[in-house]
């Protein structure tokens, strides 16, 4: 794994949680008046796993553009390849995923509707980024490639069986 790579990754993987997935959530927590529940309860609990596993989710999408892409998530610093391997020979955009994940997973925890409602809203602009902007642009990059691996794995949800 290239250590140029990996720091480059790391530093727009910083930069993008802490303002998507830290600070503007902390800021609707804030203006909403979210204090931290006090008490355990299997809705914290629940909501902790979810986030939990939502940000593994992107911490090994960003591993596997730097060890496979050779690039970062970033659009400014795109893999070098084309990445199908890892979490992404499930769905096509698994690192979205797992930052809505969670998202919704620190609504729950918090009891929050205003989170929720921001989580929703990062879904929504996420998905039309992706049809937009990233699939006509790596259309442009990978061609036939990239048609193929269309074919094969869904924008987001995986197939539960193969025809």
């Amino acid at each position: 794994m290239n250590v140029f790579v990996l720091l480059r990754a790391l530093t727009y993987a910083a930069l993008f949680v802490g303002l998507l997935l830290v600070y503007l959530p902390g800021r609707v927590l804030s203006r909403a008046g979210s204090v931290r529940p006090a008490e355990s309860s299997v809705q914290r609990v629940l909501g902790l796993t979810i986030a939990t596993a939502g940000g593994l989710l992107a911490v090994w999408c960003i591993l596997t553009f730097v060890a496979i892409g050779r690039g970062t998530p970033a659009p400014f610093d795109p893999p070098r390849r084309l990445v199908t391997r890892g979490p992404y020979r499930f769905v096509r955009n698994p690192m979205y995923i797992g930052a809505g994940l969670a998202l919704a997973g620190a609504a729950l925890y918090s009891a929050s509707f205003p989170l929720l409602a921001y989580a929703a809203v990062f879904v929504l602009v996420t998905h039309l980024l992706v049809v937009g902007y990233e699939e006509t642009a790596l259309r442009q990059s990978f061609g036939e490639e990239y048609e193929a691996y269309c074919s094969r794995v869904r924008r987001w949800w995986p197939r539960v069986w193969r025809r």
